[in-house]
C-alpha cells in the first residue's frame, strides 16, 4: 500500500508545475538536468550520458528521480570519454569531438548534431516526450501473480522527432510486409513467428536510435488500429448504414447472408474480453459454419471522417484478396489456416465519400482467421515523423549513435549490446533439414545421399518430435526411432557433417524436467490452469528464462540429457518458438499471461526480450561445460544483443508463395541492418499450399510433371539461388520434401541449377569466413540494404530486392514465376560486372538483366576483390592452397582475407591471421600485403591465381577452374603484382 501511495503522489506531482531548478548537475559521465517546467505529463528531468564520441544515452522521466534498474540488452561500457558542458540562455550543450547534443533546459527538447555542426535529429518542438501513466490491466497478469504493486507501475512514453522529406529510416527488426524504407509506416513491435521485433532504428542520415525497452512497442503511428465501425461509418452492400454485408457460403452449398459491423475474426479463443470487440476471434463466425472450402465475401462501404491515406492491416489465412473502390489493393495472398500472416496496404479515402470494399475470402481449414484494421489517421506530415511508442517502461531511455556511416552507426550499437562473434565456419556452408526427419535411419540416409551425390553439406538438422509423443521437453531420443544416439552422431561426424537439434523452452506437465523447474517456481502456470492442450493433445507451458537460476537449470537439463551425454556429438543448437510461442492465434493480453509473471516483473514490461535470455541460458551453459568449443544457435526469435551470444535467427514458418519469398528480402535486409548479422531462412518456405502437395503425389504415382509442379520446382530453384546469397544458406519445410533430388530428378534444371548455386556457395568460403571474421573484428554486416555501401543515390532508398552480399556480390533475385529477366537498378558511385558474363556497365541506370531459369543476376562493382576457394564437399575438407582472385578494374579496391582454427575460441586470444589486398586501378597493380597473426594449422604458403577483370572481356561464364590468370606463390610476404 506504501508503493501505490507512493507511485499515485508521484502521478499527482507530474500534473503540476515544478518550481525553478539548478541548471544542470555533472557526476562522472552523465549530466542531469532538471526542466523549469514541467506540464502535463511531460519529463521532469532529463539525463544525458555521454557513453563515447559519437553515443549519448538519454534517460527522461516524469518522476522526480531515475529509477534503479539493470539493462537487459546493453554490457558494461568502459570508455571514459572528454567532453564539454556549457550553458547559454538555458541551453545546456553536451558536445564530444564527434557530436553533440543540445537540451532546452526549459521544456527538455534534444536536438543532436555532428561534428561539424550539421543538424542530424531534433525533438518536435511540441509533445517531443511525453509520458502516461500505466497500470497493468488484471487480465495481463499471470495466475501466478508474483508481482509486487511497484511492478504492475510504469509508464507509457512516445517519442516524437522531426524529420525531413528525403530521410529514410531502416532496421526494427524482420517483418512480413514487403517493407524496407520504413519512412512513414507504422510497425507494431512485438516477437511471433515469422515477426522478429528490434528496438533500433537507423537513418540515411548516417545516426541510429537503440531504445532500452522491451515491452510492446510501435514505430511510426502511437495509436492502436482501430477496427472498421471505429474508423469509419459503414454501409451494408445496399447502401443501409451501419454494417458491411457478411456472405458464407459453404462447400455444400449452404449460405449465410449477415451484418458485420467489423472484421475481427482474427484469435482461435472467442470472446475472450466481453464488450470489447477487439478480442472477439473466431468464435462469432456464423455457428456451425463449416470454414473449410467455403467462400466468404464482406462488402459494402466505407465513409471516411477525413481525407486522409489511409493505413490498414490485413490478418488472414486461407486465399484472400481486398478490392477498394473496385482496385485490387490486396492480390491474392494466401496463408495456411494454423499460421496466418498480416499484412499492410494503404488507401485514399475522401471524407463524406462511400468507398465501396469488397473483401473476398477462400477459407482453407476449419478454423482460419480474417481481420481487417484502419490506422488512426494522421496527415502525412505527422506520418513521416520520426515516432517510437513503448507500452510500459520504467523510464524513456534511449542511445542516440551518430556514425560516419551506417557500418559506423552499426559498430556503435555493437559497441553498446556486445560484439558479434565469429560463427563456427560450417555454419556458412549448406544445411539440409525438413519438417522433419522421424528416426536416426532417416538422418544418416540422407547425409550419406549428399555424399553419394557429391553435393556440398555440412549441417543436417533435427526438427521437433525426436522425443516420445508424450513427453516434450525431456530432452531424450525415443529408443524405438533412435536407437543408438551416439552411433548416429558417430556417422554423422565420420560423414564429416554437423548436427543441428531443436530444443524449445517448453514443457509436458508430466515430464520430469518441467516438475524440476517448476519446484523451484520457475514455469508458466497459466497454460496449465486454462487447460490448454497443443496440437498434439498435450498439456503444458514454458520456463521462465528471466530468471538466472532457471536458465542454469535449463542449460543443465539439456547438458545432462543431450550434451555431455553424448560426448559433445551436438554441434548447435535450433532453439524454436523463443518468442516464447505459449499459444498460436491469441490476443496480445492473453499471450502476456500466458508468458509470466517473470521473474522481473511483468511479462507486459518485459515482452520482447525472452528469446535473449534464453540465448545467454545455452551460450553462457555451452561454455562452462565446453569453453572451447563454439557455441551457435539459431533462434526464431531476436532481440537486440543477441549477437554477443553466438545467435543467429531464422524468419519462422512462412509460406511456400513467390510473394512470401519476395517477403523474405526485406525481412532479411532489415534484420541485418538492425545490427544483428546472421539470418536465414525456409528456403522454399515452410508451410505448403494443397495444391503443390497434390502435384508431388500426382508425380510420385504417374511421373507426370503437372503445371503446379513445374512451379513448384521453379520456385524451389528461385528460393535456393536467393538464399545462396545471405549468411545462412538452409533448406527446410514442410512436405513436399526439400532435399534437392525430392524436388526434382538429378536431369532436371531444378536439380541441375540448385546443385550450380550449392557448389558456387562452397566456392565462395574463404570470401564468406572473411566477411564472418570482419564482422567480429569491425562490426561488419553481410547482407546489406544497398543504402549501406550507396547512400547519397537517392534511388537506392527503397529497392527492395537487391542487396549486396558483403563488398563484391550485388544479389538480384528473382521474385516472379517464370520471369526469365528482371529490372536491376545499379548505384550511381561505380560501375558493374556481370559475374557470369563479365560484361560491363556504368552505373546510375537501370538495365534489363538476363534471369534464365538457371541463374539469378549477380553483378560485382568496380574495385571488387573476390577470393574464391577450391570445390569441396564440405566447408573444412581441404584448406584453400590455391585461392582464384578475382580483381575488377575501374576503381580502388581493399579485401581482408580472415583465416582461423574454424571451431573454437582462440581467435579470441589473438590466434587468428589477415592477408590484406588492395588494388590500385592507376597503376593497375595488386599488392598482397604481409600476413598478421597465425594459429595452428595455418597454411605456411600458398598460391593465388589472380584474374584480371576488365571491360569488354568478355566471358561464357563463371568458370572458376578453367580460367586463366596469373599464378603467384605467397609466403607471407607482401607481394606487388603487374596487372595484365
Amino acid at each position: 500500500m506504501k508503493v501505490l501511495k507512493t507511485f499515485l503522489s508521484t502521478l499527482l506531482f507530474a500534473g503540476a508545475t515544478m518550481a525553478s531548478a539548478a541548471s544542470y548537475v555533472t557526476n562522472g559521465n552523465y549530466v542531469t538536468i532538471p526542466l523549469t517546467r514541467h506540464m502535463d505529463f511531460g519529463p521532469h528531468i532529463i539525463r544525458l550520458q555521454v557513453v563515447d564520441n559519437r553515443i549519448i544515452r538519454v534517460q527522461a522521466t516524469a518522476e522526480q528521480t531515475f529509477p534503479d534498474k539493470q539493462s537487459l540488452i546493453i554490457v558494461p561500457q568502459t570508455a571514459q570519454p572528454k567532453f564539454k558542458v556549457s550553458e547559454q540562455e538555458n541551453l545546456i550543450t553536451v558536445q564530444t569531438d564527434g557530436m553533440k547534443a543540445m537540451v532546452d533546459g526549459t521544456t527538455g527538447r534534444i536536438s543532436f548534431y555532428d561534428g561539424d555542426g550539421r543538424l542530424l535529429l531534433a525533438e518536435t518542438a511540441d509533445k517531443g516526450k511525453t509520458f502516461k501513466p500505466f497500470t497493468v490491466p488484471e487480465r495481463e497478469i499471470g495466475v501466478d501473480g508474483k508481482l509486487t504493486e511497484a511492478q504492475k507501475h510504469g509508464w507509457t512514453w512516445h517519442a516524437l522527432f522531426d524529420s525531413p522529406a528525403d530521410e529514410a529510416f531502416y532496421g526494427l527488426g524482420q517483418h512480413q510486409s514487403e517493407e524496407l524504407n520504413m519512412k512513414g509506416k507504422n510497425e507494431d513491435l512485438f516477437q511471433y513467428n515469422t515477426k522478429v521485433s528490434v528496438p533500433f532504428v537507423i537513418s540515411n542520415k548516417n545516426y541510429g536510435i537503440l531504445w532500452d525497452s522491451y515491452s510492446y512497442c510501435r514505430f511510426g503511428n502511437p495509436n492502436d488500429y482501430l477496427q472498421l465501425n471505429c474508423a469509419f461509418t459503414l454501409y451494408d452492400k445496399d447502401g443501409k448504414k451501419g454494417s458491411l454485408t457478411g456472405t458464407y457460403v459453404a462447400k455444400d452449398g449452404h449460405k449465410v447472408v449477415r451484418g458485420e459491423d467489423s472484421i475481427y475474426y482474427e484469435f482461435a479463443l472467442p470472446q475472450l474480453a466481453i464488450g470489447s470487440s477487439k478480442d472477439i476471434g473466431v468464435g462469432n463466425l456464423p455457428a456451425g459454419f463449416k470454414l473449410n472450402g467455403s467462400h466468404v465475401t464482406y462488402e459494402g462501404y466505407l465513409e471516411a471522417p477525413v481525407d486522409n491515406l489511409y493505413r490498414f492491416i490485413l490478418y488472414y489465412a486461407g486465399y484472400m484478396k481486398v478490392y477498394i473502390d473496385g482496385k485490387e489493393v490486396v492480390p491474392e495472398r494466401w496463408r495456411t489456416a494454423w499460421n496466418p500472416n498480416s499484412y499492410k496496404f494503404t488507401a485514399p479515402l475522401k471524407r463524406g465519400v462511400k468507398t465501396k470494399i469488397l473483401i473476398d475470402w477462400y477459407p482453407d481449414g476449419d478454423v482460419s482467421y480474417c481481420g481487417l484494421r484502419a490506422a488512426v489517421p494522421q496527415s502525412e506530415e505527422e506520418q513521416g515523423k520520426l515516432s517510437i511508442w513503448s507500452e510500459m517502461s520504467k523510464d524513456m531511455d534511449y542511445y542516440f549513435i551518430a556514425g560516419k556511416s551506417i557500418d559506423g552507426v552499426i559498430a556503435g550499437y555493437r559497441t553498446l549490446t556486445g560484439k558479434a562473434q565469429v560463427f563456427p565456419k560450417w555454419t556458412l556452408g549448406f544445411w539440409q533439414s525438413r519438417e522433419r526427419y522421424t528416426s536416426s535411419q532417416e538422418i544418416e540416409s540422407t547425409l550419406s545421399e549428399f555424399r553419394k551425390r557429391c553435393i556440398p553439406v555440412d549441417n543436417i538438422v533435427q526438427d521437433w518430435n525426436y522425443w516420445k509423443l508424450d513427453s516434450w521437453g525431456d530432452h531424450t531420443f525415443e529408443a524405438s526411432r533412435y536407437p543408438y544416439p551416439q552411433a548416429m552422431l558417430d556417422s554423422i561426424h565420420a560423414m564429416h557433417g554437423r548436427f543441428m537439434i531443436s530444443v524449445w523452452p517448453k514443457f509436458y506437465c508430466t515430464v520430469k524436467n518441467y516438475k524440476e523447474l517448476d519446484a523451484n517456481g520457475w514455469m508458466y502456470h497459466q497454460a496449465v490452469k486454462d487447460s490448454i492442450y497443443d496440437w498434439l493433445g498435450y498439456m503444458g507451458s514454458f520456463y521462465d528464462a528471466y530468471d538466472a537460476g532457471a536458465r542454469k537449470m535449463f542449460w543443465r537439463q539439456m547438458d545432462e540429457n543431450l550434451y555431455s551425454k553424448y560426448k559433445y556429438g551436438i554441434d548447435a543448437w535450433w532453439m524454436d518458438a523463443s518468442e516464447p510461442n505459449v499459444r498460436d492465434c491469441t490476443p496480445m493480453w492473453y499471450r502476456k499471461k500466458l508468458s509470466g509473471p517473470t521473474a522481473l516483473g511483468t511479462s507486459t514490461e518485459y515482452f520482447n526480450a525472452y528469446s535473449i535470455v534464453n540465448a545467454d541460458a545455452i551460450y553462457n551453459g555451452q561454455r562452462s561445460v565446453n569453453p572451447n568449443r563454439r557455441v551457435f544457435l539459431l533462434t526464431r526469435s531476436g532481440f537486440a544483443g543477441e549477437q554477443r551470444f553466438s545467435t543467429a535467427t531464422w524468419s519462422g514458418d512462412i509460406a511456400t508463395r513467390w510473394e512470401d519469398m519476395r517477403a523474405q528480402m526485406t525481412a532479411g535486409m532489415n534484420y541485418s541492418i538492425s545490427g544483428l548479422p546472421f539470418w536465414g531462412m525456409d528456403q522454399g518456405g515452410f508451410c505448403v499450399e494443397n495444391r503443390y502437395v497434390a502435384a508431388q503425389q500426382l508425380f510420385d504415382k504417374t511421373g507426370e510433371e503437372n503445371e503446379d509442379l513445374k512451379e513448384w520446382r521453379e520456385l524451389q530453384t528461385r528460393w535456393n539461388q536467393f538464399g545462396c546469397f545471405i549468411p545462412l544458406y538452409r533448406a527446410h519445410g514442410q512436405w513436399p520434401l526439400r532435399e534437392v533430388w525430392n524436388i526434382a530428378p538429378d536431369n532436371h534444371p531444378a536439380y541441375k541449377t540448385i546443385v550450380a548455386y550449392d557448389k558456387l556457395r562452397y566456392r565462395m568460403m574463404p570470401y564468406l569466413y572473411s566477411m564472418a571474421g570482419a564482422v567480429h573484428l569491425k562490426d561488419y554486416t553481410m547482407m546489406r540494404p544497398l543504402v549501406m555501401d550507396f547512400n547519397g543515390d537517392n534511388n537506392v532508398y527503397n529497392i527492395k530486392d537487391q542487396w549486396m552480399f558483403g563488398p563484391a556480390f550485388m544479389a538480384c533475385p528473382v521474385g516472379e514465376y517464370k520471369a526469365r529477366t528482371r529490372q536491376v537498378y545499379l548505384p550511381k558511385q561505380t560501375g558493374w560486372y556481370d559475374l557470369y558474363t563479365n560484361k560491363y556497365y556504368q552505373g546510375g541506370q537501370t538495365i534489363t538483366a538476363d534471369a534464365p531459369f538457371e541463374k539469378i543476376p549477380v553483378f560485382v562493382p568496380a574495385g571488387a576483390i573476390i577470393p574464391f576457394g577450391p570445390e569441396m564437399q564440405w566447408s573444412d575438407e581441404k584448406p584453400a592452397e590455391l585461392i582464384t582472385l578475382y580483381v575488377y578494374a575501374g576503381k580502388d579496391g581493399g579485401f581482408t582475407l580472415y583465416e582461423d582454427e574454424g571451431t573454437n575460441y582462440n581467435y579470441e586470444k589473438g590466434k587468428y591471421a589477415t592477408i590484406e589486398f588492395g588494388y590500385d586501378d592507376k597503376a593497375k597493380k595488386l599488392t598482397i600485403g604481409n600476413r598478421k597473426g597465425e594459429f595452428d594449422g595455418m597454411l605456411k604458403s600458398r598460391r593465388f591465381k589472380i584474374v584480371y577483370r576488365k571491360p569488354g572481356a568478355a566471358s561464357k561464364d563463371l568458370d572458376l577452374d578453367g580460367v586463366k590468370g596469373q599464378i603467384v606463390q605467397y609466403s607471407g610476404k607482401e607481394i606487388i603484382v603487374k596487372l595484365k
